[in-house]
């Protein structure tokens, strides 16, 4: 059903690429980036989070993407898994973006999203807060949100994927903001199920 795009906020959500590659097995670089990247700007609903999605509005037109934003867009919201970058923004901005139309449009709509990478760079605030990748350390959520709360005024959600060999270990995958309707101005997220309680948190 397609929906028509009404939406109460957003969630800007960033991956840590080691672990989709981990879950996933199948990445293009012999070694996934050290980095923080995008995965997607998702207009959402407090009632249902992955709701509204695949709205009617405007394809993803590639003559719309400058070649100042490719390049940015190439840095923060790479497909890390295949690497084809102009095939991740398309999917992105059709099941999500055009959700959203109505207040950004397409060129905005990826200008907003790098923007908001640029402002906070998740990667340096952990590793501030001496979080840095570790096959050997584990992590409470807490430990991890306190730095990035303390950087941003704001409470990310984090997301976590299982391992499959240790129930008792989850690993960190994204690290969401959230922003409000016009998507300028952040917002506490509410902590929606994206890791388990009390498993431990392998960042790695």
């Amino acid at each position: 059903v397609m929906s028509s795009g009404s939406y109460d906020y957003f969630q800007f959500v960033q991956q840590w690429p080691p672990t989709n590659c981990r879950v996933r097995s199948k990445c293009s670089k012999p070694r996934p980036l050290q980095n923080f990247t995008i995965h997607g700007l998702w207009p959402s609903n407090y009632s249902n989070p992955k709701k509204p999605s695949n709205c009617a509005g405007s394809r993803f037109n590639f003559t719309k993407m400058y070649p100042q934003l490719r390049s940015e867009l190439k840095m923060s919201w790479p497909d890390v898994e295949s690497g084809n970058d102009t095939k991740f923004w398309e999917d992105e901005w059709n099941k999500h973006g055009k959700c959203s139309e109505g207040m950004l449009n397409q060129m905005q709509y990826f200008e907003r999203s790098h923007e908001m990478w640029d402002s906070y760079n998740i990667t340096e605030i952990l590793k501030n807060a001496s979080i840095v990748p570790s096959a050997k350390q584990i992590w409470k959520y807490s430990d991890i949100v306190s730095p990035i709360k303390a950087a941003t005024h704001r409470t990310p959600a984090l997301r976590c994927k299982r391992d499959p060999a240790h129930s008792n270990i989850q690993w960190l995958h994204e690290v969401v903001f959230c922003y409000e309707y016009n998507a300028l101005k952040q917002i506490d997220c509410n902590r929606t199920a994206g890791c388990w309680n009390n498993v431990d948190i392998k960042f790695q």
